[in-house]
């Protein structure tokens, strides 16, 4: 079942409005709670429902059928590992029409033993992310009747692998710091653009993978905040900020850590793109009640009354919600030994360059934001911001 772009807008909106609100380092995916906020908004009543069906982006009653739509297009791609689990105490009855919405391999029981439990749902955690996340971010206590969780995992190998080479800032936060940058060199001028928002402009970088996952390095104007350089990345998927392509950029600075120049060349040579950037591993845990209002969590979280009448007949409420997010980038998996020699031999003065070719130079050397992107639909299964980079070893 492909993902329409009903549903691609719909989560890409709750990145942005995510992004919004976002300081600092971070990393986090409103692709994993998009759909658990609509499986909970099909089963809320009053202005649980309400908040929530505000938070997805669609109503209430379209909810889980979305979700159902999202997560059959998710299982669809080679690319991502993705899954829905749902646990229940035995004594909990749920109601037939919700609980036949929810994949057929979602259901699991709760014992009543916390370890046991604990121990099942970090098991399935570790087993559905490919080990990346090794534990549930919600804790089982003694008073859970439910839990309902997704799993989310990607992997994509480049097209065109990064060369590690040390980079030293010479301005900015990461000044004098010796970092793991990676650089490569194409003729794909396109695959870099200066995006126009509201707040100011930002570089994007386009780094394709083998696998229909690509990933958009963004790098904003310095007065920029990291809220306002994701919600430019967003909006630039969903076409509300227009993008100007590197074969279309002006010659100088033409953008935040972008060059474009002509350079003297032996003989004729096409136009080349040149992007440094570094690596990274960014780790991230969120508690969603802390945004609650985002998430449409604000009524549902009141435990002095029942607000999922049509989950069950028992009166529940939100108890915790939790995220913990993973993200690295690096040459991925790509390692090489050369050994580069020139032989000397007498000669004539070197020949004056007769040529130029016109170079563009990405760099990014400061803080910078990221959004991993199903290529096909533009779907953003991922979003950070990136402030601690890796060092270079």
């Amino acid at each position: 079942m492909p993902i329409t772009g009903a549903t691609t807008q719909a989560v890409n909106g709750l990145t942005a409005r995510w992004a919004g609100v976002s300081s600092g380092g971070t990393v986090f995916s409103a692709a994993g709670v998009w759909p658990l906020l609509a499986f909970l908004a099909d089963g809320a009543r009053g202005p649980a429902r309400a908040e929530l069906a505000g938070a997805l982006g669609v109503p209430a009653e379209q909810a889980a059928a979305v979700a159902r739509e999202l997560l059959a297009g998710l299982a669809e791609s080679e690319a991502l590992d993705s899954a829905l689990g749902l646990w229940t105490r035995r004594t909990l009855e749920l109601r037939e029409e919700w609980e036949a919405g929810l994949p057929t391999d979602a259901l699991g029981v709760i014992t009543g033993d916390p370890a046991l439990d604990q121990r099942e749902m970090d098991a399935w955690a570790a087993k559905r992310t490919g080990g990346l996340i090794e534990r549930m971010p919600v804790e089982v206590r003694d008073d859970t009747e439910l839990v309902l969780a997704s799993a989310l995992a990607l992997r994509t190998t480049w097209l065109r692998p990064f060369e590690v080479r040390p980079v030293r800032p010479s301005a900015g936060p990461w000044q004098g710091r010796t970092l793991r940058g990676l650089h490569r060199r194409s003729v794909r001028l396109d695959r870099v653009g200066v995006v126009t928002a509201p707040e100011g402009r930002v570089t994007e970088v386009k780094v394709l993978g083998d696998n229909g996952i690509d990933v958009h390095l963004l790098l904003g104007d310095e007065h920029m905040t990291p809220g306002q350089v994701m919600a430019a990345g967003a909006g630039l998927l969903d076409g509300t900020c227009p993008v100007v392509r590197g074969s279309l950029l002006p010659h100088g600075p033409a953008g935040p850590g972008l060059r474009v120049e002509e350079r003297p060349c032996a003989g004729p040579q096409q136009p080349t793109l040149e992007v440094t950037t570094a690596a990274f591993e960014a780790r991230a845990h969120h508690d969603l009640l802390d945004l609650h209002g985002l998430f449409g969590l604000t009524a549902a979280r009141d435990a002095r009354q029942g607000h999922f009448a049509g989950i069950s007949a028992a009166p529940l409420a939100v108890g915790s919600a939790r995220q913990s997010v993973l993200a690295r980038f690096d040459a991925l998996g790509f390692e090489a030994a050369a050994v580069t020699a020139v032989a000397a031999a007498p000669g004539g003065p070197p020949p004056t360059p007769r040529h130029t070719s016109t170079v563009v130079t990405a760099t990014f050397d400061r803080p910078f934001a990221f959004l991993a992107v199903h290529r096909e639909t533009r779907l953003a299964m991922t979003a950070g911001w990136v402030t601690d980079p890796a060092p270079f070893r």
